[in-house]
């Protein structure tokens, strides 16, 4: 069974394998994630124009009943080299998460291409690790994670979905590793979130490669400041090396 299933162009059905992990009765905003970059792509192929995405910048407006959803997109400024676009999906009419993403139109730099960011660890050399350990959910337990635990707050892992994104119909390597960013605010957890809440508002993603493979690397570092804000950072990686990084702010609720 697939995250999700589509019902029309716009409109899509979650599964009980979207279920979170703060409440179990409302989507993990993770399976969203991935499907409105999906739907972003789906838009700029039949546009027809060949631009990457290189940055995926999303807003948590609300939680999301295991409902149907409807999705609407609006370019914000188009253009020859560049294009800001945003998306929405609602819920009952009602915005529920929003991205915007800058897309591109490739260069020929690989003659150039490099970064002084050392390479993750394979997931070879780390061992299985259960996520369902600490948090509950249908999609926690649709993912494979293999960890090395640094202390409160640090981890390095990968992780991969078990289950496709959507039933029946291809995506990207893109919108199947967007799937998965919003974990990184989950598995290098600082306090046991039993005792202390702090979901992520956002979620920003800056890419300077698109990903490669099932597995998507994480380097993640988990701060929390003295007036109930937080910050998750991340590098991201695939089986290449590094290829961009993500951002969330916490609101932290003792």
């Amino acid at each position: 069974m697939a995250f999700f299933e589509r019902l029309s162009d716009t409109r899509y059905l979650p599964t009980a394998h979207t279920s979170g992990a703060w409440n179990i009765h409302e989507q993990h905003i993770a399976p969203a994630i991935g499907l409105l970059a999906h739907h972003i792509e789906r838009d700029a192929a039949a546009r027809g124009h060949g631009f990457m995405i290189g940055r995926l910048s999303y807003d948590i407006l609300g939680t999301i009943p295991i409902d149907t959803m409807d999705a609407r997109i609006e370019v914000l400024r188009g253009g020859r080299t560049i294009e800001l676009v945003e998306a929405t999906l609602l819920h009952d009419g009602r915005a529920a998460l929003r991205a915007r993403a800058w897309l591109l139109r490739p260069n020929a730099t690989a003659a150039i291409a490099g970064t002084p960011i050392a390479p993750l660890p394979s997931a070879e050399t780390m061992p299985a690790w259960d996520p369902a350990s600490v948090w509950p959910g249908g999609f926690i337990q649709n993912v494979q994670v293999r960890r090395l635990d640094h202390g409160p707050g640090r981890a390095q892992y990968w992780a991969r979905a078990l289950q496709p994104l959507l039933a029946d119909e291809p995506v990207s390597a893109l919108a199947r590793a967007a799937t998965l960013f919003d974990l990184s605010n989950g598995m290098a957890v600082r306090a046991d979130p039993k005792d202390i809440a702090f979901p992520n508002l956002d979620l920003t993603a800056h890419l300077f490669t698109l990903p490669q493979g099932e597995w998507l690397g994480f380097d993640t570092s988990v701060s929390f400041g003295p007036q109930g804000i937080g910050l998750t950072s991340t590098v991201l990686h695939d089986m290449h090396g590094p290829i961009g990084s993500i951002g969330q702010v916490l609101t932290v609720r003792p």
